[in-house]
């Protein structure tokens, strides 16, 4: 059975930046395209960020890019979410994600395995 468990959620002024970390067990890490989204209060989950197995590749959603950076340390069985120049409309609550499926995956239906997920609020 595997596990994701996210951490590094807080809160933060616009403008600051946050670490999101992400923990997977149960399983090889590097047989996982990890992805991350978030949902925020009365919205549906969307998607923010995906990699690859290897990690040589990565993708973000739009409203993130220039900003987020994901990556991943197939060493320490670890996921990482660089957040910087933080908006408010990037409050959420952010959720690790695993497919056992190739490539760089950007919808929720490929990703088998979840967190519980992190609160990330961005005050103005």
């Amino acid at each position: 059975q595997v596990r994701l468990v996210e951490s590094g959620g807080g809160l933060v002024q616009a403008g600051g930046s946050l670490r999101l970390s992400c923990v997977v067990s149960g399983r090889t890490f590097s047989t996982y395209a990890m992805g991350w989204f978030r949902q925020a209060p009365g919205k549906e989950r969307e998607f923010v960020s995906a990699i690859t197995r290897s990690g040589d590749s990565t993708t973000y959603v739009d409203s993130v890019k220039g900003r987020f950076t994901m990556s991943r340390d197939n060493a320490k069985d670890a996921v990482y979410l660089q957040m910087n120049s933080l908006k408010p409309e990037d409050t959420a609550v952010y959720y690790c994600a695993a497919s056992s499926m190739l490539g760089v995956l950007t919808s929720a239906r490929y990703f088998e395995s979840w967190g519980r997920g992190t609160q990330v609020t961005v005050s103005s």
